[in-house]
This record gives C-alpha cells, structure tokens and sequence, in this order.
C-alpha cells in the first residue's frame, strides 16, 4: 500500500458507531474512508463500488447480517480484507466469520491505535486478531467439536517442518511477524517466508486460519 491511501468502507447500523471509527481512522493521513453502510447487503455494494482494501463488518445487522454478507462480499469484492466487529459473547460467530475467510476481528471497545494497526496489518496482507481477545476467544471456540477438529488439525500440520510448526505455534498466540522474529531470532523478513510458506502447506486462506489451526493442533 505504499504511496498510496488505505480505502475502508465502515458497515454498522448504529451511526454513532460508524462516525466513531470514520472520525479515529481519518487521523491517519495513509487512511481514507470510501465507504459507510448500515446493513450487510449495503456492505457488499460499498466494498463493490468503492474497490475497498479493508472492510470493518460488523456482524450484528438488519437486512444482511455480517456472517451471511462476508461469503457474499469476498466473491463481489475478493481483494478486499473484511475485519469483523464482535463482543466477547459470539464466540461461534467469530468461528464462523474466519472460518470464512475473514481477515482478523476486533473488539468494539478497541483503543484507537488499535484500530488503526488492524486495519493498516489487514492492507498489508496481514490478518489482525485483538490482543486482549485472541487468548480469551480462541481458547473457547474448540467447545463442542474439539476432538474431531484436534485430530484433522494434526494431520495438516504432521507435514510441517520443525521450524514451520515453531512458526506456526507463535501465530497460534497471536504474535506478529516482529514479534514472532525476536522469539525465534529471526528476520522479520524471514518469519513472512515461513508463513507465507506455513499458508501453502496447510491450505489456509490467511494467517487468522492457520493461527486456529495451531491452536486446535495442540501446538
């Protein structure tokens, strides 16, 4: 994305909410805020339309909801990054929404810089899980289906390399590149080829997929 602007389209049907973000995300002069929507079928047009690079989907919301919308928006807008806004209470729906191929999610009592980081690591190819819920939530969605989740995870990851799996554990945890690197004295460069890498092996569309699978690997 360098030398040119973030495009993010805001879908949420509360307005105060929406001008919230649009009024912390304008402050980074890299982003710019194409589009707003108040319902998910709406969320799909804008992302269209406006050739968004992040989409803030919030998943709670008339018409469309974001859980049905976000399948519906990566085949209208596939190069867009969807982020989904959720409360600790939809742990599922969370499931469900990376499971779809969303980029990360976010609490909706997320610091600001925050908010700005998600959506700036979404541009860059990244995928963004909040700190403050990645362990919380993670830990709690294997409920119900662990055993058989756990063992189809640990026949996709039997094919890693030891180096890969050490990778692979630390996006388990939520770590970025960066910090990834410096636990494992590497480049940061280096860390990107493994996951780049990790992505290709285990068939997962972004690193909030593999992050899930590791945690379900038991790794």
């Amino acid at each position: 994305m360098a030398g040119q602007s973030i495009r993010v389209v805001i879908a949420d049907d509360e307005p105060l909410i929406r001008a919230g973000i649009r009024m912390i995300l304008t402050s980074d002069p890299e982003i710019e805020v194409v589009g707003e929507a108040a319902d998910g079928r709406a969320a799909v047009e804008a992302a269209r339309t406006h050739a968004a690079d992040v989409v803030l989907l919030d998943i709670q919301m008339p018409v469309l909801d974001g859980l049905s919308a976000l399948p519906e928006l990566r085949r209208a807008a596939p190069r867009a990054r969807v982020i989904v806004l959720t409360t600790f209470g939809e742990r599922e729906n969370v499931l469900r929404a990376l499971e779809h191929g969303g980029a990360g999610f976010l609490l909706k009592d997320t610091a600001p810089a925050e908010l700005i980081r998600a959506v700036r690591a979404a541009a860059a190819g990244d995928a963004y899980l909040s700190p403050t819920a990645t362990r919380h939530v993670v830990e709690r969605l294997a409920t119900g289906r662990e055993a058989v989740r756990a063992e189809q995870a640990r026949g996709r990851v039997a094919g890693l390399s030891e180096k890969e799996r050490d990778v692979l554990s630390l996006l388990g945890e939520g770590l970025s590149n960066a910090d990834a690197g410096r636990r494992l004295h590497m480049s940061e460069a280096t860390v990107k080829t493994y996951v780049s890498r990790i992505l290709a092996k285990l068939d997962c569309e972004n690193r909030v997929q593999a992050a899930l699978l590791a945690r379900d690997a038991g790794l």
